[in-house]
């Protein structure tokens, strides 16, 4: 029982995984945030200009919020020209929401 005891017991590096995935978790927990990476999944790269429009919200509403999932590691920008992209980081970020997408669809 002891030697089942020791294996459950959280590591330090268990609980710093666990405290960035709460925090990934937290970016997640933002309906505007998720429409964007939605669009994302679904455009694979769009502008700013192009988001605003079709989440019907304002640019700078909308870059606030790229910045926030830049920092979290979800999109990427690609600059050509004055014009910044964005598209989702890789296929772990398409994962995660085609993930929650048929969570969700399974009531």
């Amino acid at each position: 029982m002891a030697e089942h005891l020791e294996q459950t017991v959280q590591t330090e590096q268990d609980i710093e995984s666990l405290y960035n995935l709460s925090e990934l978790f937290k970016v997640f927990g933002d309906s505007t945030r998720i429409r964007i990476l939605y669009e994302l999944l679904r455009c694979e790269e769009l502008c700013v200009q192009h988001l605003a429009e079709r989440l019907s919200m304002g640019q700078s509403a909308i870059s606030h919020q790229l910045r926030i999932l830049r920092s979290a590691g979800l999109v990427r920008p690609r600059r050509e020209g004055k014009t910044v992209f964005y598209a989702l980081d890789d296929d772990h970020v398409r994962g995660l929401i085609r993930a929650g997408m048929e969570h969700i669809s399974h009531g």
